[in-house]
């Protein structure tokens, strides 16, 4: 099905939401080292919501690889790091609901393992004060409306961690239905898995090859010009399957059309 967008009404183009919130940016491992375009939307975006935003440069891995392997022992040092890096700011926000799941579900479990209460304590409140973008936007600013413009046929795939941990809900399609331009379809099949997984693509190839193929079906099923998520792991994952059959469908971080404007694309 097609759902043509319209001008939205609740379009509030130089307004502020944000105005004197100090805000932490958590870029996480793989926006950092491979999709650093994706750092610099978020920024730009919380920026011209009024925000302030702070760069912690202390921040490491937020441990959920080592901790989906099962090293948690290893894992606390850089829960500690976190926690050093973050503490202080009243909202660290982060384009990866993968990352943020891993602090707000790992994090208080890895404390409680280290037996460390005062540990224990901190993380329970700095957890609580991590949001993945689009809760961000939505449960905190209070907006839906960005005053983005994405003149384009786009698809939305709800990555696993955001969908079934943070319970993100249709945020993310929120945001997206405010796009001034922008036709959205929906993708078969949406809530099955992309098989990334992290370490899961790597223990289980095969079987994650598959999914990935089964998703870019779906995705060439809908006719969109772009497949978008919250999490630069699915998209990498989904857009190399894409890549490979020469489809012509192109991944796309969701806070980068949120950052996209008719000023910009002109």
């Amino acid at each position: 099905m097609t759902t043509p967008l319209t001008k939205p009404t609740a379009a509030t183009p130089g307004s502020r939401p944000g105005s004197g919130m100090r805000v932490a940016l958590f870029i996480t491992c793989i926006n950092d080292v491979m999709y650093p375009g994706t750092g610099r939307a978020t920024v730009e975006l919380l920026e011209r919501l009024g925000c302030t935003v702070e760069f912690p440069t202390a921040q490491t891995c937020c441990a959920q690889i080592t901790t989906n392997t099962g090293y948690l022992d290893e894992s606390v040092p850089q829960v500690r790091q976190y926690l050093k890096a973050f503490e202080g700011y009243d909202h660290v926000v982060s384009p990866s609901g993968s990352c943020t799941a891993a602090v707000r579900e790992q994090h208080p479990m890895l404390a409680r393992h280290s037996g460390d209460m005062g540990l224990v304590a901190a993380v329970d409140v700095l957890s609580q004060r991590v949001f993945d973008i689009p809760e961000f936007l939505v449960d905190v600013l209070g907006v839906t409306d960005v005053d983005a413009y994405f003149p384009h046929t786009v698809t939305y795939h709800p990555s696993c961690h955001g969908k079934r941990l943070l319970r993100l809900g249709d945020k993310p399609l929120q945001l997206l239905q405010a796009v001034r331009g922008m036709t959205l379809v929906d993708l078969p099949e949406a809530d099955q898995c992309c098989g990334f997984g992290g370490t899961f693509s790597i223990k289980n190839a095969d079987v994650s090859a598959a999914m990935a193929s089964d998703k870019a079906r779906h995705v060439r099923e809908t006719g969109a010009e772009f497949v978008v998520g919250g999490d630069n792991s699915c998209l990498m994952n989904i857009g190399g399957v894409l890549s490979r059959q020469n489809s012509g469908v192109r991944p796309i971080h969701l806070v980068e059309i949120l950052n996209s404007t008719e000023e910009v694309l002109a």
